[in-house]
This record gives structure tokens, sequence and C-alpha cells, in this order.
């Protein structure tokens, strides 16, 4: 064999090895996905509840990985309104030829007590195939996932076709500091990109060990509260009236539970229901056909709203999640009060909902006002469109790892970060890169974990994904 032939062959295996499907190994993978997990364990083992716990803890701790995996300090800013609650923002710097792309996710975790836990939830548990702790779904495991990443990119000296920035922020699940609002409104240059992938949304469905579906997030509905309230004079319990501010705001609560706000659909919710339809077969996927009919078919709809996962993507959904009224066992309640929490389907403002819960409760006595803890205000919140490159992307990844699993595009009824950043006028998808078993999601409940095959996956996937992206033409 001719000297000529061998170059020409070891060239051959070079680009074999360069286009190697993400699942594939390669030299450095078990060392990222060490790498993962250390970052994984450090960042559940810091409290970053609103209550007791710090971000700003969490934002220093990855700052100062990045500044020794080679970023310079320039690159890497640890920033906020309070000491707290700061976040951390690096860069990644590329060729230029294309606008940035920006990665966000959040730092902060939901409150946990340890007397409802039978761990402590602020440990990092490894047991029977599956990591514990607050945060191991919502979503330390992103952050830590997106870390490796950009670590990794940085000492192979990976120049990408754009900037890549990393955001990792605050108060995403409740408090008056939501880093990506106060980022866009202070320092919109620092973070400033054509598009942003979020891994706190959207959905990798699996089901007892099979994979069902990829779904990009690429629309959500807008969260809202709403105060109700009944106050009348009270009085002694001997000498009961016929105005009683608990039956009143009762009487308007069984009329609400009892309604249906109207079928709606956008494009993402289209896609979904079309795709999605194939994927589940027999009646429920005849049902998510029938739906889409002009006009649709209202038995299937109501089969499909009988189910809360796919109700809650079809409208707007409003539920009572607390209730307080009164003030002795022998005193006629003066007050009642409740708090509605409404899932809004993106385009009706917050104001028109408040309309529409008076004239469901139907009860003049009931006064109806929006609670906005966050201080974030309403917003338009549009669906992003679904972008060639992106989606291209993430198909050409997930055939390479996971063959015949389709990507569907979803509509989340929960609420992320995505929903300022696209009123903002960014585009943003929601891509969380692990599957989660549809019967096992304990996101913000007791006990809550991430099987370590799906969070190894996600190194992969993330790696690849990225690579999808942002490599030069």
């Amino acid at each position: 064999m001719t000297r000529i032939s061998l170059a020409l062959i070891a060239t051959f295996v070079s680009l074999c090895v360069a286009t190697l499907p993400a699942r594939a190994q390669t030299p450095s993978d078990a060392g990222t996905k060490q790498l993962a997990h250390d970052i994984f364990k450090q960042l559940i083992e810091i409290n970053t509840t609103d209550s007791v716990g710090n971000v700003t803890t969490a934002a220093e701790a990855m700052a100062q990985r990045l500044r020794d995996a080679g970023f310079s300090a320039s690159d890497v800013q640890v920033l906020g309104p309070n000491d707290r609650k700061k976040n951390m923002v690096a860069r990644l710097h590329g060729t230029g030829a294309h606008k940035p792309l920006l990665l966000i996710c959040h730092l902060d975790v939901v409150e946990a007590r340890r007397e409802d836990w039978t761990m402590d939830p602020f440990q990092f548990v490894e047991k029977d195939g599956y990591f514990y702790g607050r945060g191991t779904e919502d979503v330390k495991d992103g952050d830590a996932l997106l870390m490796s990443e950009m670590i990794r990119m940085k000492q192979e000296g990976y120049k990408p076709d754009r900037d890549i920035i990393l955001a990792l922020t605050a108060d995403e699940e409740g408090g008056a500091s939501n880093g990506v609002d106060w980022l866009l409104r202070t320092h919109r240059d620092l973070i400033d990109a054509e598009f942003i992938l979020n891994p706190d949304a959207g959905d990798f469905e699996m089901d007892h060990g099979k994979r069902l579906s990829v779904g990009i997030q690429a629309s959500e509905k807008l969260y809202a509260d709403f105060q109700l309230e009944v106050t009348n004079r009270g009085g002694h319990s001997s000498l009961p009236g016929p105005d009683n501010a608990i039956y009143q705001l009762s009487e308007g609560l069984t009329r609400l539970g009892h309604y249906q706000f109207p079928l709606e659909f956008n494009e993402v919710t289209r896609a979904y229901f079309a795709k999605e339809a194939d994927i589940v077969g027999g009646q429920t996927g005849a049902d998510m056909k029938a739906i889409l009919q002009s006009p649709p078919d209202e038995r299937a709809a109501a089969h499909l709203s009988a189910t809360p996962f796919y109700n809650a993507r079809l409208r707007t959904t409003c539920v009572a999640t607390r209730l307080e009224a009164g003030h002795a066992n022998n005193a006629l309640p003066g007050f009642a009060r409740a708090i509605v929490n409404c899932r809004i389907f993106p385009g009706h403002p917050p104001d028109e909902i408040r309309e529409q819960l008076v004239k469901i409760l139907a009860e003049p006595e009931i006064h109806v006002t929006r609670v906005d803890s966050s201080g974030l205000g309403p917003r338009p919140n549009p669906p992003s469109p679904l972008r060639p490159d992106v989606m291209g992307a993430l198909e050409k990844v997930v055939n390479q790892m996971w063959p015949g699993v389709p990507v569907v595009p979803v509509m989340d009824a929960g609420a992320s970060d995505g929903a300022i950043s696209r009123a903002a006028g960014i585009p943003t998808y929601g891509v969380p890169g692990v599957f989660i078993d549809i019967n096992d999601d304990r996101s913000h409940g007791r006990d809550e974990r991430l099987p370590e095959s799906s969070f190894y996956e996600g190194v992969d996937f993330y790696y690849g994904f990225l690579k999808a992206l942002t490599s030069p033409q």
C-alpha cells in the first residue's frame, strides 16, 4: 500500500470521526460527563430558594469554573440588582458571521421542606439509577449541561460562526429580581441575540423508558394570578343572616369550576396536534385530527379536554389554588378570599381574562383584582417562528441519537423565562435535552429526581445540537 493511499485513508477516517453522531464517544466525552456530574452536584448542594437561599453563591461558583477553564475575566460577569440575586453571563467568542446565540437557564429553585422529603433536598443523592435533589429536573440539570458544553468548547478551541452567550439567572420561580427581565432592561447589549435556547421548557417525553417525542417549545401560556374577595360586616355566629362571604365566594368558584374557556389554536399547537396524532394513534390520535378540521369536531374536542395534559394545550385555564376566610370559629366571616391561577392562551391580555372572570363568577360582591408578585406586569408573548435552521439542526441531532423519535413543536402550559424574552422581541425555543418519564415528573414536588441516563444523554445531545447550530460552513 502506497504512502499516498495511507494518507488518503487517514484523511477519510478523520473526516468520518468528525461527523460521528452525537451519541458516539469521543476522547473527551468521559471527561465532559464527569465535569457535568460535578457541576450538577455542586449546584444542587447550593440552596438557591427565594426564602433563605443565595443565587449569587451559585453564580459566583459557575463564574469561577469558567475562569479556571480559560475564559477571560472580561468574558465572565456576575451582576444583578441585589447581593442575593446576581446572574452569571459568559461569552464564547465566534467568527461573528451571525448574530449571537443566547443560552438561558435559571439557577433558583422552588422551596423544599426537609420534613416533606425522604432525604435532604439540598444534598445530591445518587440512588437506583437516579439523581435526587431539589432542582434535578427544574432546572439545575440544564445549568450543568450548558456549563459543561461551554467549558468543553473552550478547551477544544472551538470557533463557532457566532458568539455563544450563557446567562444563568435568578428568580424565574418567583421573587422580585427576575434575572432575564433585569438583564434585558439594563444590559441588553450584554445578552442581545438572534435567538435563544432555554432548557427550562419543552418536552422530551418518555414512557417507561420508551422515548416518545422531542418537543421544542415555541410558544407558552401567559401566567396570571387573580385575587377574588368578598367582604361584609361579619358578626356573631349565633345570628347568621342572608349574606355570608364564604357562601358568596363559594358559589362563584363553583361556577368557575364548571366553566370551560373556548377552544383555540395557533401555528405551534396546530403543528403539535398534527404530529402527535400519528405518534399516539388510536382513538386519541383520531380525535386530534378531528379537532383540526374546520370547524373542529366537538365530540373529539370533549374527549381530548377530559385529559388535563391536552386540555391545557387547547384553551386558557383558570383554577382556584388558595382559599382563606373568617377570623374565628364563633364569628360570621367578615371576608373570604381565593387565589385563582390562570394560564392564558397567547394573544389574550390579563385584563381581558379578568373581565371574563367577573362574568363567569356572576356575583357582584366578588371583587377580582390581578396579583403580580413578580412586578413584571402583563406583556405580549407571541409564538416564536419555527425557524428552519433551528428545526433542521434539532432534527439532525435527534435522528442521529434517537432514530425514529419525532420532533414536535409544543406550547407549554406552564411558564418560563421564554415569555419575557419573546416579549422583548427575541425568538426563544425551549429544548430541555433530557428525557423525563411522563409518569414520573417530580418537578416542584417531593423527592425530585432525574434518571442518570437521561442526564448523560443530555450532555451528548447539547454538544451535538450547539455544534449543528454554530459550526462554520
